[in-house]
């Protein structure tokens, strides 16, 4: 079972809103092999085990991602080394998803990546960015980094009311102000019965961070939260019927990756990668990209801000795509929607991607 960790000493038993929790045991021991490319192998043929295993059981009740905030980000971090043109930046959408399913308590619900996009901005690397306009600083926010939803907006949207949150989660805690949604140093959270699932070694990175991952995580972003209202997982986690949460470390050391059957198939939804290309650069248009795989043999376009673990990375990404499996929408490409998917914009030119998936929904929504 996953445990609930109430202080940094002390643990108690899973809680009885949370036995639903499950370990999903089919990846243990993947990357102990010393050679990479056997872990790499080892972890393909996993995932195709895995995925048919998934796609056999039962699908999500509800799921739906809302656009939140458009978000300039360094073209040489999202497209590693393989962007050709001299466009400094491109446009990632950061988004939210709202994914319920059943569970022998009855049917969950889940938040995944609900972005306080405000408290968010207070993130190093962007605040900075936003300085540097400095007078014009509100005029190039609107142009640069438009908010298109709140959290709280898109909630009203499908009539769902905080109370009926259970579970919020991110791939990774990159930017992320947890303190608005689960509440901090006494004072109540906006969302007052759900619990944050957050891997072991993600939560543990946040307790005190190195100058290169610093630059990437909002300051104090988790100061105060009781430790009741976190989940630390230890290992891959089905949550219920049609959704688990896998480990897919690399892009930080606690990556993990959502895993939800929908009636289009597993989407896989992580930040390892930024766009479709990611996962497949052959078949990619954007400048450069599909000549640096064939070039160097690289099967994935790691997403490489931080890179706390880049090996580790490239086969969480191969994992992910194996467990996806090509999109119906289009076959050239795997159903990896990623949590922040890259989006063309007329400031950067050659950035926009060859394949997208914008907003997607499936099933209906369940409010009482």
């Amino acid at each position: 079972m996953a445990k609930v960790t109430v202080s940094k000493s002390v643990k108690k038993p899973v809680s009885k809103k949370d036995i639903s929790l499950k370990p999903i045991k089919d990846f243990v021991g993947s990357r102990s092999l010393p050679a990479p490319v056997d872990r790499l192998e080892d972890v393909r043929r996993r995932a195709r085990r895995f995925r048919e295993k998934f796609l056999s059981g039962p699908q999500v009740v509800y799921y739906k991602s809302f656009d939140l905030v458009r978000v300039p980000y360094p073209t040489k971090y999202a497209l590693l080394n393989a962007f050709s043109l001299p466009t400094p930046f491109l446009h990632i959408i950061n988004r939210l998803f709202i994914i319920q399913y059943k569970t022998s308590e009855g049917i969950k619900t889940l938040l995944f990546s609900p972005s306080d996009v405000d408290a968010n901005a207070e993130t190093p690397f962007f605040k900075r960015l936003s300085q540097s306009f400095g007078p014009f600083q509100n005029i190039g926010r609107k142009i640069m980094a438009p908010t298109l939803n709140t959290v709280e907006e898109c909630l009203k949207q499908v009539g769902l009311s905080p109370e009926k949150v259970d579970y919020i989660s991110f791939d990774h805690l990159h930017t992320q102000d947890l303190r608005k949604w689960l509440g901090a140093n006494g004072q109540p959270g906006y969302f007052p019965n759900a619990k944050l699932l957050v891997m072991k070694e993600e939560w543990n990175s946040i307790q005190g961070l190195l100058p290169p991952q610093s630059d990437w995580y909002c300051p104090n972003g988790s100061g105060g939260i009781s430790m009741d209202r976190v989940v630390l997982l230890d290992t891959d986690t089905e949550l219920g019927g049609g959704v688990a949460l896998i480990r897919t470390p690399g892009h930080t050391y606690g990556n993990h990756s959502l895993v939800a059957n929908t009636p289009e198939g597993i989407f896989v939804t992580s930040e390892n990668g930024v766009s479709a290309d990611n996962y497949n650069p052959l078949k990619s248009r954007i400048p450069g990209v599909r000549k640096y795989a064939k070039n160097t043999g690289m099967e994935v376009i790691l997403n490489g801000n931080t890179l706390e673990i880049g090996l580790d990375q490239y086969i969480s990404m191969v994992l992910e795509k194996e467990i996806a499996g090509p999109s119906l929408r289009n076959p050239e490409f795997f159903n990896v929607m990623p949590s922040s998917e890259m989006s063309g914009f007329w400031l950067f030119p050659g950035t926009s991607p060859t394949f997208s998936f914008g907003q997607l929904e499936f099933g209906n929504i369940v409010t009482h």
